[in-house]
């Protein structure tokens, strides 16, 4: 049943990226804390913090996006047992419709709109990989 495997390729590519996106992300947040009592809902709060954040912070935020499509397209690859690019192209497409709306929610600098994207690209390169990765090794005899 290729359909069922697909579908779990794509929920468990969608939870390993989200691992991925979620442990930059609180990395970014441990090298550079929010001021002491901040909270994630304060508009306010969050545009101070993205203006005070150094590049490499956000550099490290772009990062963990960009991941969550990456290594969660490859999870969908690998596990796919006939469309892997499809697949992979499924979490680049769920991961980019949340980058819209956190983009669109969040008071990030304008230059960070160039992972929108990258989403599709990453995703079409994990799959890239995966498909060479699955690929049967011919011997040389």
């Amino acid at each position: 049943m290729p359909f069922l495997r697909d579908g779990l390729a794509v929920v468990l590519g969608m939870l390993a990226g989200t691992t991925v996106n979620m442990t930059l992300v609180l990395f970014a947040l441990f090298l550079f804390p929010m001021a002491e009592g901040s909270d994630f809902s304060d508009t306010d709060a969050m545009a101070d913090y993205f203006a005070t954040i150094p590049v490499a912070g956000l550099l490290l935020i772009l990062a963990a996006h960009l991941g969550q499509s990456f290594f969660g397209g490859l999870v969908a690859a690998l596990l796919s047992p006939t469309r892997p690019r499809a697949m992979a192209l499924i979490i680049g497409v769920i991961s980019l419709i949340g980058g819209v709306m956190n983009m669109s929610q969040l008071p990030l600098p304008a230059w960070m709109w160039i992972e929108v994207p990258g989403y599709l690209l990453v995703a079409w390169f994990a799959a890239s990989w995966a498909m060479r990765m699955k690929r049967p090794v011919r011997s040389a005899a």
